[in-house]
């Protein structure tokens, strides 16, 4: 197991010019004398994206190019399991999020998210639902049963979403992206295109959904870009959503039942040719995110932690980047972000995704073909570097 040692004295900041002089930077905050220990529980894992946690200890783990494997608790990673369906596989598309039922010591049932070839090099999102069978160090899906489909599909290679969020009544939020397709159609409410779609965990539309004409009824809220993050915030029990915007902009929101967010008609971002994109940073009828990045940080990963290993964070929220390869530690005020912090800035990796375990540690995924996991955790450690302990930034010698 390899372990890193990161000593945290001061904050990081990320510095560059934004694409739009009106910009929300909370003052940046630090973690006072905290040391950090980096644990590298696998690699060589390709792309990986999703992680849940068993209840006996073991990590369940999404690849890309379609596999799903387990982590043992001593930190050998399975062989892929069978019964995973066909996915398609390039850039952005594959095997995506897994969540666990909620139910699901009793059930055995896990749901996931996968790039679905459609034919005729078409594809979109569709979320899955199966009975995860345990066998020894290994497993399999069983019973496997497609539980929502993202219409319409499309040739495209890019922003399929796609994250999995349980709610306390056991429905299922599910992050669409807008396909990379004409950007218009995320302001169109009769498809799936930049969507959050509410479901119940057989497919069923929420009763809580909005009834406005011309809205599919499984769609709660429209105008989003690309959402690979969202996670319930603890204290106000709402879900929480960050995606990606185009050149900047970069969103937090809290999407409410029946709101259109914008896309692509208001932005902080501009395009990729440093074009303007739509008609501003605001309209009547539009909502405001609660706060943006520009330049972009690419946000993949969120967390609200409410454990005990780093009681200062408690009810922090952590936004894994990117293109910003780094750890992003937002304090709140309510719905304000009132401080952030860029952690692992040293580390030099995409981030993909982070989670709480069961114990508070907190685990990240990075973004690669030689792809790690890894798990944060508080170190008093402060002795020699070795193969296996660096200090960051600067190495330390016995």
């Amino acid at each position: 197991m390899r372990i890193l040692v990161l000593t945290f004295a001061f904050a990081m900041t990320v510095a560059a010019t934004p694409a739009i002089a009106q910009i929300t930077k909370a003052p940046p905050t630090q973690t006072t004398n905290r040391i950090l220990k980096i644990e590298t529980m696998a690699k060589k894992l390709n792309h990986p994206w999703g992680l849940a946690f068993l209840p006996d200890g073991r990590v369940l783990l999404t690849e890309r190019p379609g596999r799903m494997r387990i982590l043992g608790k001593d930190g050998k990673l399975s062989k892929a399991l069978g019964g995973v369906p066909a996915v398609y596989t390039s850039e952005q598309g594959g095997l995506l999020d897994v969540v666990l039922d909620p139910e699901f010591t009793a059930s055995g049932m896990i749901y996931f998210t996968y790039a679905e070839p459609r034919g005729r090099g078409r594809s979109a999102t569709t979320v899955a639902r199966a009975r995860l069978t345990l066998q020894g160090d290994t497993g399999r899906l069983d019973a496997v049963q497609v539980i929502f489909r993202q219409d319409p599909a499309y040739a495209s290679i890019g922003a399929f979403g796609s994250r999995l969020v349980f709610m306390p009544d056991a429905s299922l939020f599910i992050s669409l992206g807008d396909r990379d397709t004409p950007r218009q159609q995320a302001q169109n409410p009769g498809n799936h295109l930049g969507k959050l779609v509410r479901i119940f965990s057989d497919g069923r539309p929420h009763a809580d959904n909005p009834k406005h004409d011309g809205w599919r009824s499984e769609i709660w809220s429209i105008g989003h870009r690309n959402v690979q993050a969202a996670a319930i915030n603890p204290t106000s029990g709402e879900l929480w959503i960050v995606e990606h915007g185009p050149r900047g902009g970069d969103e937090i929101n809290i999407p409410q039942a029946g709101k259109n967010y914008g896309w692509p008609i208001i932005t902080y971002g501009i395009d990729y040719d440093l074009r303007k994109i739509g008609e501003g940073t605001a309209k009547p009828g539009l909502e405001q995110p609660i706060y943006y990045w520009d330049p972009s940080i690419a946000p993949s990963g969120a967390l609200f932690y409410t454990g005990d290993l780093f009681p200062e964070w408690k009810a922090n929220l952590f936004v894994s980047a990117l293109a910003g390869e780094a750890l992003h530690r937002l304090v709140l005020d309510g719905e304000k972000v009132v401080g952030e912090e860029v952690l692992l800035k040293e580390f030099g990796e995409r981030m993909r995704n982070v989670r709480q375990g069961p114990d508070g540690a907190i685990w990240l995924l990075t973004d690669h073909s030689r792809g790690q996991v890894l798990r944060m955790v508080p170190s008093p450690t402060t002795g020699c570097a070795t193969d296996d302990v660096f200090f960051i930034p600067k190495k330390q010698a016995c």
